[in-house]
């Protein structure tokens, strides 16, 4: 080729380099969101998912203590879905979901988060155990949570899936986890000990094994929270979680943090 030929061709070059190198590009920061949903967003759950902990309540939600510092309302306010219904509820059960919350999701729904299961297993009377019980009483109440976990829940969890999975099948559904509660060593007023504190930790590692289990045999994203919190566990020095606290409902629930930076980037990798 002739130098001037060469010349003349340039720029068409560069066109062509510059188009290639734009969509690589828009290809890597589109993949992170790969499965982000824009239609109707429907957020199911317990305490965990409604945001209890978080404070700034929404008056309406009533006993639910839904937060606007959720992380369902967050990520809602960050991606703009067409619609959002915002149903989880403190204190819900399989059974909660199915008889009060199912009937948010329908055919247009594309995306459903929601946690699960806690309730079922007691973890609410377990907590209560073992902070004002011996280590025994503890350790005896973990035991039967964790094996209601292994033998119970599951079929209890493949209800509330496959009644997600009937009335949205093309949703993209996240099935977030639970936290670790406990640092070990760490201190803190209100403190457990070691052998209690790796007992809880334990019960929710089987909790969330569980739940790992049965969402993949429904064909659901689980996502695994406790990486986001290790460092931050109740007794860490900057936890995101609440200890024993007033009032005492919010007690081992996320706080404001927790929902923010903890469970929200986690939702926002999943969606």
């Amino acid at each position: 080729m002739r130098p001037e030929s060469a010349l003349r061709s340039a720029p068409a070059l560069w066109s062509a380099v510059l188009a290639f190198l734009l969509a690589v590009v828009g290809v890597l920061f589109a993949a992170p969101n790969a499965h982000a949903a824009t239609g109707r967003y429907v957020a199911l759950g317990d305490s965990y998912s409604a945001g209890l902990g978080a404070g700034s309540y929404d008056s309406s939600s009533g006993n639910c203590k839904r937060s606007t510092r959720a992380y369902p309302a967050l990520w809602a306010a960050a991606n703009a879905p067409s619609s959002f219904a915002f149903v989880a509820c403190s204190g819900a059960k399989t059974g909660d979901v199915l008889a009060n919350q199912i009937n948010a999701v329908n055919a247009s729904t594309e995306l459903v988060s929601i946690t699960i299961g806690g309730n079922d297993a007691g973890f609410a009377g377990i907590m209560t155990t073992c902070v004002l019980q011996s280590e025994s009483a503890c350790l005896n109440a973990v035991a039967q949570a964790r094996t209601f976990a292994e033998n119970q829940l599951p079929a209890l969890l493949d209800q509330v899936y496959a009644a997600i999975e009937a009335r949205a099948p093309n949703a993209h559904v996240v099935v977030l986890g639970y936290s670790r509660l406990y640092k070990i060593g760490g201190g803190c007023l209100f403190g457990i000990g070691d052998t209690k504190r790796r007992a809880l930790n334990g019960a929710a590692d089987t909790l969330n094994t569980v739940m790992a289990k049965r969402a993949a045999d429904a064909g659901f994203t689980f996502a695994d929270i406790r990486p986001a919190f290790t460092g931050h566990e109740i007794c860490s020095g900057s936890p995101w979680l609440h200890s024993t606290t007033w009032p005492i409902e919010e007690s081992y629930h996320p706080n404001a943090n927790g929902q923010r930076l903890g469970y929200l980037p986690v939702l926002t990798a999943a969606a």
